[in-house]
């Protein structure tokens, strides 16, 4: 009866039978994005072609789930990011791809917002055992063995061995890195591994037969070996103790962050130079892999350990803004410490270049004020014990100073905290690093970004303290001191956490301050005070009179996986 009804109505009214096909193409416009959603599914690899190569070599990925376009999706082999520069084309289930000067053998992987892929192996050509050549200039490093058979974080090592080079130049000593279980395993002996660190002065001395190292933070016990432009070593074991206590690294997310700034000329008269040092993520124990993703324009220095140097040229008659632009992929780990306060004692190697640094004074750290030094003092009393020290500091600061969510601006110190008893995140951080290094603590003052639970970015500032035996020891004084913030987990107790712990949403670009000097005679530079990283030059006009603006961005989050 329904049915012959509806058949009539069809028959008999225009108005019914255009009424059906509007609701008809209704539902198939609304169904058509939902079959979309729901059928997106993780990406999955089913040839890597060919499975070993060679820098420059064009490699093949076939599968499907990988998407029509790029956006933020990327492949990943041992931990490195392919820049997008490297991506050669990019579909559903196709990429081809340049390998990259720098690939160390291990898991290769596509991300995309869907998910990972489940692994691939794919091996460096120039890490394939072969036949020593003779010649030594060639042939591959040859790690014979290590002084000792067992060490603790910072201990100096002597690697015994041939073909190291005459310099290091760019190259690196490897150990088996410390990252938990999470990260998975990789062609290396079911390993990660992480180099001696740059920024903690690990690397003491280097000869084509012997590498005098310390043991970097963030290792563990497994293989050791040496990587030169030529290839690398077989491996050595080495047996890591931790008699004080050692960190645990977890929960690791991967943030995709857009770093940018804007030029442009103004009013000038004459061929102008601009030369803009445009900071990079600093990569350390709880950040341990950083690769560049995107980079436009090409950079005329690309691999300075802490700024990506860009440099163009304004003329008078150009008036168009330019942009500068880097991308980077960044793993950042929650950090937990196992330590015990008990078996920390005073600093030994006092020689030591990583002592030296990180109790001295600086442009950010008043250490040697007097009133700073006079406090500390009074904080810590007749205690020797280092940590315990540091924690009467940390425990003096959050009960005396009361922490301001605003940033402070204009003409103003870190030591006015002293009288006002209030201060910012930067002043929190500058002022308790001050306090420790007044008395010998070695601390890393920290500058970054702080990402909250809504994936908003904030300039940001911490400390990490250095202990003997142990390694660094994260401490975040305003966030302990009640700087709001939204983690994406509750923390229960932030005065207790915030000694010890971060929570893996702290994105470092300084452990230190990065003293830059001016280029140029007569040149006009810029500093920004109180931000995302702490370097004493940001940018520099080789014409003093010149007029151009410029623009720095805040960076942004451009995904987390």
């Amino acid at each position: 009866m329904i049915f012959n009804s509806i058949r009539e109505l069809w028959r008999r009214s225009p108005l019914f039978r255009v009424g059906i096909w509007i609701f008809l193409i209704i539902v198939i416009l609304f169904c058509i994005p939902v079959a979309g959603k729901t059928s997106k599914k993780k990406p999955e690899i089913t040839s890597v072609v060919p499975p070993t190569g060679s820098p420059g070599d064009l490699v093949v990925i076939q599968g499907s789930g990988f998407g029509d376009t790029k956006e933020n999706s990327f492949v990943e082999i041992s931990g490195s990011k392919i820049t997008t520069s490297g991506i050669k084309s990019w579909s559903d289930t196709r990429i081809e791809f340049v390998v990259p000067y720098n690939v160390q053998d291990g898991l290769l992987c596509v991300q995309t917002s869907a998910g990972r892929s489940d692994p691939n192996f794919f091996a460096n050509s120039a890490g394939i055992p072969v036949t020593v050549r003779s010649d030594p200039r060639i042939s591959l490093p040859v790690l014979d063995s290590i002084s000792v058979t067992s060490a603790s974080v910072g201990d100096s090592i002597t690697l015994i061995g041939s073909n190291f080079g005459a310099v290091r130049a760019g190259s690196q000593v490897f150990f088996t890195a410390d990252m938990g279980q999470e990260v998975g395993v990789n062609l290396n002996n079911d390993r990660e591994f992480i180099a001696a660190n740059d920024l903690d002065y690990d690397y003491e001395s280097w000869s084509d037969n012997e590498i005098k190292v310390r043991v970097p933070d963030g290792a563990t016990t497994g293989p050791v070996y040496v990587s030169t432009d030529k290839g690398n070593s077989l491996r050595q074991q080495l047996t890591l103790t931790a008699p004080a206590g050692k960190k645990t690294l977890s929960s690791m997310r991967t943030y995709v962050l857009k770093v940018s700034a804007d030029v442009q000329n103004r009013d000038i008269e004459q061929e102008n130079r601009i030369t803009l040092f445009m900071p990079r993520p600093s990569m350390y124990y709880a950040q341990p892999r950083v690769s560049v993703d995107e980079v436009n324009p090409i950079p005329l220095i690309q691999d300075d350990p802490y700024d990506m140097i860009h440099q163009v040229t304004l003329t008078p008659s150009a008036t168009d803004q330019i942009r500068f632009n880097q991308n980077y992929v960044i793993n950042a780990y929650s950090v937990s410490s196992g330590i015990d306060p008990s078996k920390i004692k005073a600093f030994s190697a006092k020689s030591r270049l990583l002592y030296s640094v990180y109790t001295a004074p600086d442009s950010c750290v008043p250490s040697d004020n007097e009133k700073v030094k006079a406090l500390a003092q009074e904080i810590i009393g007749k205690e020797k014990n280092p940590y315990a020290q540091a924690k009467a500091i940390y425990e003096y600061m959050i009960t005396n100073y009361k922490v301001s969510d605003e940033l402070r601006t204009g003409t103003v110190e870190v030591t006015d905290m002293l009288e006002s008893g209030s201060g910012d995140a930067y002043d929190f951080a500058m002022l308790f690093a001050a306090l420790c290094r007044s008395v010998e603590i070695p601390c890393a003052s920290m500058g970054g970004i702080l990402v909250d639970s809504n994936s908003n970015c904030r300039a940001h500032w911490w400390s990490e303290i250095y202990f003997e035996k142990y390694g660094w020891f994260p401490v975040d004084v305003s966030l302990a001191a009640g700087l709001t913030y939204s983690s994406f987990t509750v923390i229960e107790n932030p005065v207790e956490y915030y000694f010890g712990n971060l929570e893996g949403q702290h994105i470092a670009f300084s452990r230190k301050v990065n003293s830059l000097k001016p280029s140029l005679l007569n040149s006009r530079t810029v500093y920004r005070p109180r931000t995302y990283a702490l370097q004493s030059i940001w940018e520099e006009a080789s014409n003093a009179t010149a007029s151009y603006s410029s623009l720095w961005n805040d960076p942004v989050i451009v995904g987390i996986y």
